[in-house]
């Protein structure tokens, strides 16, 4: 992935869900043009969701999500019941197809029950218009289309596109707290899991949005940062570091430079900074036993040394000094029973969009499971929170309390 792409985690997800043989997936393909779903008359024929990220006019970078048929039957019809409702979590707009001759159905309804309930823009799309002899009044939301035809799919696009309106967040990943001509350094161990000649996704993003900013990005391994440091000229605005180096990192950085850590920033970017920090403060309250979640948002070759299963477990224990039960998830999962952990220790979720997050925290929230993040946990451990919070006042603040 290059700088100039839109990852798929900063792009607007839109869903598209309903019964089987409503034609979702013709709807999908009318809408994008391309045949990104299979077509059957067979009921079932999505069986997990299809997700693609392009470029779609006139909204720009979207995910599309086609989700298997939520009336879906038997053990495997379940499993994908389950998959269509997970899809839920990340959509940022819902298209709710429907089949325009039999109308709304009571499966449709709990779809839209659980839209509202989660605060997601839908839009109710009637397919086979087509076969219809007219098609009745709509409300503000609603839409008759056919997949057939083309009828009604480029006014379908114009709806999406004003459903998208304002969904930008507006937070900034570093760029509020850096100015023009200012210096910024990125300490990059080389990592194992990133493939050969890449930086992985969240330096990429960083570089990306200090030079947007006009300041400059100077990138470093931990073992050269002392040398770099020397022959700057000027002090950096501030140094971020992989939070893995952080306690190496903190060693060689001045007190009176700012550092911090590109999962805080993500943390901080995806909304969730104040509850992680708060969460943090579990760590010295687990007990022999308890069981403790570690979450990725993405999915990749685990290493020897992988940072998720590998070494923060082995951090964890060392720091608490107790027998710990650990537990993984990777990507999109992420358990729907999650009150028998005391912990939770996320991420900075690059892969994963706002909504998503935004999900797992209420939810730990609702289940009274306390949830923090690599890199808060990391610095909490090291014995260097507040440091690394300094270019946060406002959470400064709050921890000084």
């Amino acid at each position: 992935m290059g700088l100039n792409d839109t990852v798929s985690a900063e792009r607007v997800h839109i869903g598209f869900f309903g019964m089987r043989n409503a034609g979702k997936s013709s709807v999908v393909n009318a809408v994008t043009g391309q045949r990104l779903s299979l077509v059957s008359d067979v009921k079932g024929t999505t069986t997990d969701p299809v997700k693609k990220a392009m470029e779609l006019l006139p909204l720009g970078p979207v995910v599309i999500i086609d989700t298997p048929g939520i009336d879906d039957e038997g053990e495997l019809g379940e499993m994908r019941v389950k998959r269509a409702k997970q899809a839920m979590n990340l959509c940022d707009i819902a298209v709710l197809v429907v089949d325009g001759k039999k109308g709304l159905q009571s499966s449709d309804k709990e779809l839209i029950t659980a839209f509202e309930a989660r605060k997601i823009s839908y839009i109710i799309a009637y397919n086979k218009v087509d076969l219809l002899e007219n098609s009745p009044d709509c409300k503000e939301n609603e839409i008759y289309v056919s997949a057939k035809s083309g009828k009604g799919i480029f006014e379908l696009k114009e709806m999406m596109a004003r459903s998208a309106k304002g969904w930008e967040s507006g937070r900034k990943i570093v760029s509020d707290l850096i100015e023009p001509n200012d210096i910024v350094v990125l300490v990059v161990p080389i990592d194992s899991a990133a493939p050969k000649g890449r930086l992985i996704l969240p330096q990429q993003q960083v570089i990306r949005d200090v030079l947007e900013s006009g300041a400059a990005a100077v990138v470093t391994r931990e073992t050269e940062l002392k040398d770099t440091l020397d022959s700057l000229g000027r002090k950096p605005k501030i140094v971020i570091t992989d939070s893995q180096a952080f306690g190496v990192v903190s060693k060689i950085v001045p007190e009176d430079i700012p550092l911090t850590s590109f999962s805080i920033l993500f943390v901080r970017y995806k909304g969730g900074l104040e509850s992680a920090v708060h969460g943090a403060a579990t760590l010295d309250k687990l007990k022999d036993g308890d069981k403790v979640l570690i979450s990725e948002g993405c999915t990749h070759h685990r290493q020897c040394e992988d940072i998720g299963t590998v070494k923060m477990p082995k951090w964890i224990k060392e720091y608490t000094g107790k027998d710990l039960q650990f537990e993984f998830t990777s990507g999109t999962e992420f358990p729907e029973e999650i009150s028998g952990y005391s912990l939770i220790v996320h991420c900075g979720a690059c892969m994963l969009n706002d909504r998503e997050m935004k999900y797992r925290r209420t939810f730990a929230d609702a289940n009274g499971v306390p949830m923090t993040n690599y890199g808060i946990a990391i610095a909490y451990m090291n014995g260097i929170l507040k440091r690394s919070l300094a270019p946060f006042p406002d959470i400064l603040k709050m921890l000084n309390k």
